[in-house]
């Protein structure tokens, strides 16, 4: 029988890493233009299992962040932070907003990792001088109480996006650290030279190698862009969109519906780049 967790505790951390144990998928979306922290209602109530806050391309504000997170915590839903880098300031800032984890952008060396543990991670282990809004998950603050139920728990999830971190995927996945791997598909295809070409040979196999070192460490694929292709190719942790793209798709089908429009034509903005 599991002990009763306290309540704050990474509690929504927790319960997704639990639920990523398991092979049902667990799908969530990014606020990347929409900045509301209502918006974490509306993915909780929609039955989506996480959110995730876009600060390396969302022009969101430091109050923003940490106001997403502060109705994620309190609402127990997982709300994570995309940084703009791996730099140790940076993801330490990150945590003190009190995210339950973070997307890092473009990881290509353990080297990075390590910064990354060392910004969140109290020292022994780590160099982090923990503040701010982050302080409110912790009951109290001894060093045992902040690697028990703050660092076990907490989520890390370095995205790969170029040929170098490809051919370090194994050694990306094997890092303590890391949750899972993630993959941004966009900029990947842009360094492989087949930039938005999904479909490419490269980008497949890029993809593969990278599920193959995520698999030989027992950690998932967090992926996106085409959710119901990889869903139907067995991955698990999936992402649907951004609330723009997904809000954008319902109204353009709606609006055609009421007009009769049996048309295809995309938008003269088209997508924008996925993540």
């Amino acid at each position: 029988m599991q002990p009763e967790i306290p309540p704050t505790m990474l509690t929504p951390a927790a319960d997704l890493k639990a639920k990523l144990a398991n092979n049902d998928p667990v799908v969530g979306i990014l606020a990347m233009d929409l900045a509301n922290p209502v918006l974490v209602e509306v993915a909780q109530r929609s039955g989506l299992d996480y959110l995730i806050v876009d600060r390396e391309h969302g022009a969101f504000s430091d109050e923003t962040v940490a106001e997403f997170c502060r109705v994620g915590r309190l609402a127990q839903f997982p709300v994570l932070l995309r940084t703009i880098s791996t730099e140790e300031s940076i993801v330490r800032r990150a945590a003190d907003l009190g995210p339950s984890g973070i997307l890092l952008p473009n990881v290509e060396s353990v080297e990075q990792l390590d910064r990354v543990r060392e910004a969140v991670w109290m020292p022994p282990r780590g160099r982090r001088r923990p503040g701010g809004p982050g302080n409110y998950w912790m009951r109290d603050f001894q060093y045992e109480t902040w690697r028990s139920e703050f660092e076990e728990h907490f989520i890390v999830i370095p995205q790969i996006e170029s040929k170098t971190g490809v051919e370090n995927a194994s050694a990306l996945a094997g890092h303590p650290i890391v949750t899972a791997l993630g993959v941004g598909p966009y900029d990947l295809s842009a360094d492989l030279g087949c930039c938005w070409d999904p479909e490419n040979e490269e980008f497949e196999d890029s993809i593969a190698k990278i599920k193959s070192a995520a698999d030989a460490a027992g950690k998932k694929v967090w992926i996106g862009a085409n959710a119901e292709k990889y869903r139907s190719e067995g991955y698990t942790f999936l992402w649907v969109g951004t609330f723009t793209s997904v809000l954008g798709g319902a109204l353009s089908d709606r609006v055609k519906g009421l007009k009769g429009d049996t048309g295809s034509a995309e938008s003269e903005l088209g997508e924008p780049p996925p993540a």
